[in-house]
């Protein structure tokens, strides 16, 4: 028997093959339209964006050097910091070299092996990952269910814990119940983490998210989010009071031993920021709900759905058929990479379709006349 590394991940590889697992990496510039991307907002290639970025980048250079504790500190970065703070209802905010970075620091700081996680079943692989890491009671609810979480709450008085769940889930495109999250967590002395990854840029006057659509910004510990999505940038942050930015500053590993953002990044954030807050992004907003709407609206009856957001999730259970609508639509000139496990569950393959205010009406007719034909080529039901 080859008990080599290679002849190890070799037969490892094959049996992820077998089961429809595989993945490679392919270049996907120049496929337009593009219906995979998180740019909800279509800023990645805004003129404001790539100017401030560029301007930055002459002045200050492509990367910051150190981590944020040595010379990565910037003015730049902390009025970024200002602004997300205050566009979130907080006092303070911390940026981080990726979401998934955010929540990998933020978790095991704040709860360790004598406190407890509880965690909603979709709750994104960085918030799994961070629970894990923390050394906390990991505690999954099922998704969305606040009964099983209320006797989960009953059942661990005593310690910290730590609810951790999205405000919008990236993979079905539905919400949390946020205001009912809120109460319960306040009806037993827990505190609550909100990933808002999803929302931000697309909820709520001025695009703040979900939590302050519902005016509950206040009563929420941990604020969560990135800038690589409707913002159209790249990096993470998490907004909360001033002690748990000050907290997160000493012990969140991956902030204290990452090397900051790139000035050019920082730039372009925080002007993706001031576009999404100000009337362009109310703007784009209100295109992007059209778009949404005109989708759902004539959305062919194998894959309609109850869902109201920017992800339409196209479920096809078994990795094989996900993987051959998505090469029949790829034929036509969309690119939905097909989402498989253990991105999702074993039998909840699918299309993850995302809308953009970037979309014109003729791209999302023309997915839509895709869809009947690429469903029959798939073998899915019409």
């Amino acid at each position: 028997m080859d008990l080599s590394l290679d002849a190890d991940l070799l037969a490892r590889l094959e049996e992820w093959k077998a089961g429809g697992l595989y993945r490679e990496l392919r270049p996907t510039q120049g496929i337009e339209p593009n219906f995979a991307s998180n740019d909800y907002l279509g800023l990645a290639k805004h003129p404001a964006l790539i100017e401030a970025a560029a301007r930055a980048t002459a002045q200050q250079g492509t990367g910051a050097g150190a981590v944020r504790l040595v010379t990565g500190t910037t003015r730049e970065v902390l009025a970024l910091e200002e602004e997300l703070a205050a566009w979130k209802e907080k006092e303070a905010a911390l940026v981080f070299s990726s979401g998934f970075a955010a929540a990998l620091g933020t978790i095991p700081a704040l709860v360790g092996a004598r406190d407890t996680v509880l965690l909603d079943k979709r709750a994104h692989a960085s918030l799994i990952d961070g629970a894990r890491l923390s050394g906390a009671t990991l505690r999954v609810f099922p998704h969305n269910n606040l009964e099983v979480l209320e006797r989960m709450l009953r059942a661990t008085e005593g310690t910290r814990r730590l609810i951790v769940t999205e405000s919008l889930f990236s993979m079905d495109g539905d919400t949390a119940p946020l205001r009912e999250l809120v109460e319960l967590k306040e009806k037993h002395g827990a505190w609550l983490m909100v990933d808002e990854a999803h929302a931000t840029g697309l909820y709520g006057a001025t695009g703040a998210g979900l939590l302050a659509e519902a005016g509950l910004s206040s009563r929420v510990e941990i604020v969560m989010g990135t800038l690589s999505k409707a913002l159209g940038s790249v990096g993470g942050y998490i907004a909360a009071s001033r002690p748990v930015v000050q907290w997160l500053l000493h012990r969140a590993r991956s902030f204290v031993y990452s090397t900051a953002l790139p000035p050019g990044v920082i730039a372009a954030s925080h002007a993706a920021v001031e576009l999404a807050r100000g009337a362009e992004g109310a703007a784009r907003r209100e295109t992007l709900g059209a778009n949404i709407a005109l989708f759902r609206d004539h959305l062919p009856a194998p894959w309609r759905s109850a869902v109201p957001g920017a992800i339409q999730p196209l479920l096809c259970g078994e990795a094989e058929a996900a993987l051959q609508l998505a090469a029949a639509l790829r034929e036509r000139g969309f690119l939905i990479p097909a989402i498989r496990y253990p991105t999702v569950g074993r039998h909840a393959a699918r299309l993850r379709i995302t809308l953009s205010a970037a979309h014109e009406p003729a791209q999302i007719k023309a997915l839509l006349a895709a869809l009947p034909s690429a469903g029959e080529a798939s073998a899915l039901p019409a």
